[in-house]
């Protein structure tokens, strides 16, 4: 499988979003589509970026009941989206409900991820915060295997855990790492990070990049500086 960067389109508004995919003359960037811009807009945003040649990660986090879960992966699988995504913490049965849900009638599927742990969350406000008492690392793993057991193509980790999770699963298991920050860039608010050089380097299989390319002075430009550091 290619590596690839994702890039997250977290815009406030359907405009601003479209206006900003229009930067890409000669590229058709994989992206990223999250609750802010998903809620802002409703599914007419993602028929529209896909309608213009764009996969799209459609990043929703489910999280329910399993057969309310199924049922949401069913409407959502009919927007045409490339990648979709659980909470891993929903428990293996739900997992396999959401799998099912992503079945379409012409066999196709998108494929399914589940969030192992947030790279905005540390070990310490897991441990204080969530009560999970195990290590961050260790918690991710166990994730990654309930994800696995489930049926589903991979998990969404900080690019620190993506080596550690395919020594575990196996190599073939996708991660999808967020955390993505150019080495002369802010942190912001994320926590577990690295750069797009070093993600390629652990072998992780797409990253996803936010600000560093979206609040760049020139996006295009430094979306290829990402794609030239990872995915060549």
């Amino acid at each position: 499988m290619k590596r690839d960067v994702i890039i997250a389109l977290d815009f406030k508004d359907g405009d601003t979003a479209l206006n900003f995919l229009d930067k890409f003359k000669e590229e058709k960037p994989f992206v990223k589509i999250g609750m802010e811009l998903f809620f802002a807009e409703g599914p007419s945003i993602v028929r529209e970026v896909k309608r213009r040649g764009h996969k799209i990660f459609l990043d929703l986090k489910l999280h329910d009941i399993p057969n309310t879960v199924k049922g949401g992966m069913r409407s959502l699988t009919n927007l045409g989206a490339d990648i979709l995504n659980v909470h891993a913490a929903g428990t293996v049965d739900m997992m396999k409900a959401a799998l099912e849900g992503t079945q379409r009638e012409d066999g196709t599927a998108p494929m399914l991820i589940a969030v192992t742990q947030l790279t905005s969350t540390s070990e310490e406000r897991m441990q204080k915060e969530l009560l999970i008492n195990a290590g961050i690392n260790e918690t991710i793993i166990h994730y990654a295997k309930n994800a696995k057991e489930a049926g589903l193509a991979g998990i969404v980790c900080s690019p620190l855990e993506a080596g550690m999770v395919k020594e575990a699963v196996g190599k073939d298991f996708i991660t999808v790492t967020p955390g993505i920050r150019f080495a002369d860039s802010a942190k912001d608010d994320q926590v577990r990070i690295t750069t797009p050089a070093k993600a390629k380097e652990i072998g992780t299989d797409y990253i996803v990049v936010g600000r560093p390319i979206t609040q760049a002075e020139d996006p295009v430009a430094a979306y290829r500086r990402c794609m030239a550091d990872f995915a060549d």
